[in-house]
This record gives C-alpha cells, structure tokens and sequence, in this order.
C-alpha cells in the first residue's frame, strides 16, 4: 500500500498539528503519546517518509532504533521505571492503526498493568511527562 502523507504523524512533521516533542535529529523525531497506556509513553518516528517496518529503508530502521534507545533509556530515569516495553505494529491485522513507522517506548514499573489504549490525557500531564523527558534527554 502507498503511504498517505495526510496521516497524523505526517501532520505533525510538518507542524500542521501540535505535539510534545522531547527529542528530534537530522533523522528522527520523539514525542509524548496522547493517548498514553502509561506514563511516559513515547512515540519515534522518521522524519522521512515510511508506512512501517516493511517498506522502511534499512538508515530508517537504524536512526529509529537508535533514537529509540535513547529515548528508553531516559525514560528509565524520567519515570523512575524499572523497565521499558517498546511496541511497534506493522499494517492494520498487525495492530497498526496509524501508517507512517513508528516506535513506541512505554516505562513500565512492577505490577502496574498497561492502561487501556484510546483514552485522551489531559494536555497539562503530557506537557509535564514530556518536560521530565526534556530535562533527562539534555543531559545526556
């Protein structure tokens, strides 16, 4: 299937919508989650082009990889996280439900469950959670 530059991280590359970014390079950008399944929950994606995992191009996967990792390891200290889980979905049966490639990074802590997904946050959490993420990624 084509990739449809009108999708929602499309948007927010090119700043059509808003978000909370935490991080970004000549390849990669991060931002908060809207809908977060728990607190901290990061989204990576490549500022060029790529519907998933398998149309992405192999500098793609390797920028991503790399600016995920970052992100996981600040989330770790941002959230006082025992550990991390990282999600990625490939194509509608796969679970993908917005088609440009994209890492999720969730901090997780011991016997607290994954929230429930499609629930909004309140912006003031997120710009909060995401200020943490800021303040442990520039001392990196």
């Amino acid at each position: 299937m084509a990739y449809d530059s009108d999708n929602v991280f499309a948007k927010i590359l090119r700043g059509d919508l808003p978000s909370e970014r935490i991080y970004d390079d000549d390849y990669t950008v991060a931002f908060m989650d809207i809908m977060p399944r728990a607190e901290g929950h990061a989204l990576i994606i490549p500022r060029t082009a790529a519907r998933n995992l398998l149309d992405a191009s192999p500098a793609q996967l390797t920028a991503c990889m790399a600016a995920t990792q970052k992100v996981a390891k600040a989330a770790l200290i941002a959230f006082e996280a025992g550990g991390v889980t990282l999600q990625q979905f490939n194509e509608a049966p796969g679970g993908q439900e917005v088609f440009h490639l994209h890492f999720h990074v969730l901090p997780r802590h011991e016997g607290v469950p994954l929230r429930p997904p499609g629930k909004m946050e309140d912006p003031a959490v997120i710009k909060a959670n995401a200020d943490k993420y800021r303040a442990v990624l520039k001392s990196m």
